[in-house]
């Protein structure tokens, strides 16, 4: 019989003991490098801050584009990850609250959140306090990117024992997701399973989820307007049945 799992409290986030394992488990390469290039159009060879920069999966590469890129993130750890990948001491990470990030800073032509981190952020007030960082941290002719899922889509998913990510090591990472739509609120509950035998980890990571009009509502309250909505980050149209969009804010004109 295998040992039972160890659950990780909701104190301790995954990327506090997993940052070393992170990019093998999530990032489909198909999906990474079309949103460098998305993000390198937008930028041409100006600058650019991740918000959620964790381990540099999309700044290393978009920086050998040859755009300047920063970053901010709330873990020490998936910033050391990146510190220490070839090119990574040229990215300067402030670690911070995304929803309060330094504002001292200068104004950047694409200000970027990806991988669906937004809905990381609790409440809709955190949520909104995230346009409004970004709002003041855009240059004037800039732009605020995004990605999230689509809720509609999600929650309808037909529910199952549980599904397999993908992985480019030997762990068995197996993702189920529980919802509370009263709240617009959902749970992934990953059980992984190391490839070197150690005993199997849950962790549990809350996401509070908005539609679209909803997070435009939020960018106008910020002082941004909606540019463009894409279906995906290869710049497919967004139709009826996308699960996320990649949508582009900018200040008014």
């Amino acid at each position: 019989m295998s040992a039972p799992a160890t659950r990780r409290p909701a104190t301790a986030p995954y990327a506090r003991y997993f940052a070393d394992r992170y990019d093998t488990w999530f990032g489909k390469p198909s999906v990474t490098a079309d949103t460098v290039a998305f993000l390198a159009r937008l930028a041409e060879s100006g600058t650019a801050l991740e918000l959620g920069v964790g381990t540099g999966r999309i700044a290393l590469p978009l920086s050998r584009r040859g755009v300047w890129v920063e970053g901010i993130d709330a873990s020490p750890e998936m910033a050391a990850q990146l510190a220490a990948k070839p090119g990574g001491d040229r990215i300067p990470v402030t670690i911070a609250d995304l929803t309060r990030p330094p504002l001292n800073r200068r104004p950047y032509d694409v200000v970027y959140l990806v991988a669906g981190t937004l809905f990381e952020l609790d409440t809709q007030d955190d949520q909104l306090r995230c346009f409004q960082a970004a709002t003041q941290l855009t240059d004037p002719n800039g732009v605020f990117v995004l990605d999230a899922i689509v809720p509609e889509v999600l929650v309808t998913a037909e529910e199952s024992d549980g599904q397999i990510i993908p992985t480019t090591n030997d762990d068995t990472v197996v993702l189920r997701r529980s919802f509370d739509r009263a709240a617009q609120r959902y749970q992934s509950h990953y059980r992984i399973t190391p490839g070197d035998g150690s005993s199997a980890v849950d962790i549990d990571v809350s996401f509070r989820y908005a539609g679209t009009g909803e997070l435009d509502l939020m960018a106008r309250q910020a002082g941004l307007e909606l540019r463009e909505r894409y279906g995906s980050w290869s710049g497919a149209p967004f139709t009826d049945g996308c699960a996320y969009h990649v949508s582009v804010y900018r200040h008014p004109r």
